[in-house]
């Protein structure tokens, strides 16, 4: 059966500043962030760009980064928490964690001073979501999401799975990732980053993906729920996949074969025929692997509709974030349906032979946007497909 989740609000951070005007001027504006990144030293490194907001001086910090996203995403809702039934509420977020808590807790044990315990425990991944609870006072499931580049959306579709079983009634769900000197450094000796300075995807002579800084919070909410409160429904979520390729621990599956089976599984959830799909925000690195193996999940799964789909990457403007992306490209999905129009895919120089698909090069493009298709993907061959479609 599709499922009728409701989403009522949302909020983002990206590198183009806090609140999600920022990223929706920008994204449909189709200017990137990308610059040289003053965060860190880069010189060791074979790259020095990325999207980042502020210098080493001012960066942000993932904690407080995703707690503004949760409160801006519970106003846009009109939702206080206090009203919610604790214990049917649900927490879950994408990150790795915010190593700037355990590095205080040695740098306290070196210089001689107490640590606080409490730095260790924030600074795990755990330790996010529990701390967003806390600020709620929610008492529902609060749970974190590791699995990379595709947690966030991970986190919306259980987020899903709960409210579909009766089990909460919300769901605060998101994600979030600052670039960190530890993950730009790994990264880069994998020799992953774009050689020029550019996020290309799709197009020809692509060299690479670049990181950049994003959070994203949304509050979902069970139809029931949402009705019962009066609440303005931004769009459904009426169903979802995820595969596994089972293919090799960092390269997609060429022929993209279990990006394509999860789309097929959220269509099924849905009961939504192929050409029920408009727009696909599409994973999108800008890799030489990654392109041309989504395009050909899309060739499969939608068949002769792929020719008719609007897909674009918005990694070209915002940068890979990483355990962030898919919740704040779902927010940009939501952005797309309210503004009925696609954002384009930045930087599209010339056409790969291998990537056929309409991808909606440098300029963004109004369209009758009824259902949009996110797509994720991440190391090990993991795919997630979440669907949103007009209230």
């Amino acid at each position: 059966m599709p499922t009728d989740i409701r989403v009522t609000g949302y909020d983002t951070f990206t590198a183009f500043g806090a609140g999600a005007e920022a990223l929706r001027e920008a994204v449909f504006a189709g200017r990137s962030a990308f610059a040289p990144i003053e965060r860190f030293d880069t010189t060791p490194f074979r790259n020095a760009h990325g999207a980042t907001f502020g210098g080493a001086d001012n960066a942000p910090r993932q904690l407080e980064t995703v707690l503004d996203c949760v409160r801006g995403a519970l106003q846009a809702a009109k939702l206080d928490p206090a009203t919610v039934q604790a214990d049917r509420a649900a927490v879950l977020i994408g990150t790795q964690g915010d190593f700037t808590g355990i590095h205080s807790f040695w740098q306290d044990r070196a210089a001689g001073r107490t640590p606080d315990p409490a730095d260790a425990h924030r600074s795990f991944a755990g330790g996010i979501p529990a701390a967003v609870a806390a600020e709620l006072g929610f008492t529902g499931p609060a749970l974190a999401f590791i699995n990379a580049c595709v947690a966030s959306a991970s986190a919306v579709v259980h987020a899903c799975r709960m409210i579909d079983a009766g089990q909460v009634d919300v769901a605060v769900v998101g994600g979030v990732y600052l670039v960190d000197e530890e993950q730009f450094a790994k990264f880069d000796s994998g020799r992953t980053f774009a050689r020029d300075g550019r996020l290309r995807s799709f197009a020809q002579g692509r060299t690479g993906m670049l990181l950049g800084d994003g959070a994203a919070a949304l509050v979902l909410e069970s139809q029931e729920h949402a009705l019962r409160r009066g609440a303005r429904s931004l769009a459904r979520i009426p169903g979802f996949g995820m595969a596994a390729d089972a293919h090799h621990v960092v390269q997609p599956h060429p022929e993209g074969a279990g990006m394509a089976r999860a789309i097929t599984r959220a269509l099924g959830k849905a009961r939504v025929a192929p050409s029920g799909i408009q727009y696909v925000n599409a994973h999108g690195t800008g890799t030489r692997l990654n392109d041309p193996a989504e395009t050909a999940a899309l060739h499969t799964a939608f068949g002769e509709h792929a020719e008719q789909l609007l897909v674009s990457s918005t990694k070209s403007m915002t940068g890979h974030m990483l355990e962030a992306t898919g919740a704040v490209e779902l927010a940009i999905s939501l952005m797309a349906l309210e503004e009925q129009t696609v954002p384009p895919t930045a930087g599209y120089d010339e056409a790969d032979p291998e990537c056929d698909l309409d991808y909606v090069p440098n300029e963004p493009r109004r369209a009758a946007l009824q259902r949009i298709l996110s797509l994720n993907a991440g190391f090990g061959g993991l795919n997630t497909a979440i669907i949103l479609e007009q209230p």
